[in-house]
């Protein structure tokens, strides 16, 4: 029985649950936004908010590359590692933990799992901005084409 275990299988092997959750908390760290299901995402969140707080500690000279090391070592990737120590770390310099959200999007079609959308506090700036640049495209006047005889 798994009475009062805090840890989660995701029905998968060791292995391919740690591969599952490295590849999460890169896509995330990427893209600041991914639908996955819930349990997924509250498997994730921790590790997620620990290479952050990594990106965050490296600002002390001495520990620069040691930190480094420790993200590249768990994330998928160079750019995912340039990404949080470069921009990611930046965002989050004065805050104190709770750089993600969950937010329940409903149930998948297909087999009726909880799907939810796991996004960096913060990141919702992009869609406004993308937003505004379409309403800006709409609102220009588009030139008319010639009549054809």
């Amino acid at each position: 029985m798994r009475h009062r275990r805090a840890d989660w299988k995701l029905g998968r092997d060791t292995a391919h649950r740690q591969a599952l959750l490295r590849n999460l908390v890169t896509s995330l760290l990427l893209e600041e936004r991914i639908t996955t299901t819930v349990e997924k995402a509250k498997f994730m969140r921790p590790f997620a908010e620990r290479m952050i707080t990594l990106g965050k500690r490296a600002g002390e000279p001495k520990d620069v590359l040691h930190y480094r090391r420790q993200a590249a070592a768990f994330l998928k990737g160079p750019a995912a590692v340039k990404k949080l120590f470069d921009t990611i770390s930046a965002r989050f310099g004065n805050r104190d933990g709770g750089y993600t959200r969950i937010t329940r999007l409903g149930y998948r079609q297909g087999d009726g799992a909880e799907l939810a959308m796991i996004e960096l506090i913060g990141s919702e700036i992009k869609k406004r901005e993308k937003d505004k640049k379409k309403k800006k495209a709409e609102q220009q006047p588009q030139p008319e084409a010639a009549p054809q005889s």
